[in-house]
């Protein structure tokens, strides 16, 4: 609680601020939109859904979030994105850059019940607008390439001029999400691998292919 200010005379006046939120409950309601995610997609996640998981009335959610998007984008960022950094990815090359993408795209796909991530790229597709909420509000998450990588690698001549984020974004969630589906392990020569036999080696060739008629499945 706080006072207002008051003069010598008054005595001070009390100004109810309000209940504070409930962080646990918070936790709660998000742990429950996270369930929901996996057992039925997205797109069937709904105010209504989640209130009667969590037994809560939807008004309690509507205090909270004014959309769908914005709760499924606060329960990722403080369950399976909860160790991204929002600062950006720069290690000063683009292999290292690359590799440190995959780690965190790696991380937070095992974070993840795999049903929820598979939920979450069939969203992606139906609702571009999620992945961009997603990388804006959890920071870079590996599922895409940001420009600033990008760009960094054309300046220093890694890439060529006219590289496209295409084939990062088509392949990396890709081969991760299924090698996580079959219990294949993405350790850190995997990883390596990955980068330098197919990442680098398509990123380049991109500049020289013609655009691709469909977006990547993790654009």
């Amino acid at each position: 609680m706080s006072f207002r200010n008051s003069s010598a005379n008054d005595q001070p006046t009390e100004v109810r601020t309000g209940r504070p939120r409930d962080q646990a409950r918070e936790a709660a309601i998000l742990a429950c939109v996270l369930e929901l995610l996996g057992e039925i997609g997205y797109e069937a996640v709904t105010f209504e859904a989640v209130a009667r998981r969590a037994h809560a009335s939807k008004a309690t959610l509507y205090r909270r979030w004014e959309t769908k998007r914005d709760m499924v984008v606060t329960a990722i960022k403080a369950g399976p994105a909860s160790g991204n950094g929002a600062a950006a990815v720069d290690t000063g090359s683009l292999r290292g850059d690359l590799l440190a993408l995959c780690e965190r795209l790696d991380t937070t796909m095992r974070s993840a019940d795999p049903s929820m991530s598979l939920m979450l790229l069939h969203a992606g597709l139906e609702d571009p607008d999620l992945c961009r909420h997603l990388e804006e509000n959890t920071g870079p998450t590996g599922a895409k390439m940001p420009e600033s990588v990008l760009s960094a690698a054309i300046d220093r001549g890694e890439l060529p001029a006219g590289a496209r984020p295409f084939p990062y974004e088509e392949i990396t969630g890709s081969v991760l999400l299924l090698r996580r589906l079959n219990g294949l392990a993405t350790g850190p020569e995997y990883l390596a691998h990955l980068v330098d036999t197919i990442l680098i080696p398509a990123l380049r060739a991109s500049a020289t292919t013609p655009a691709p008629p469909l977006p990547a499945i993790f654009s």
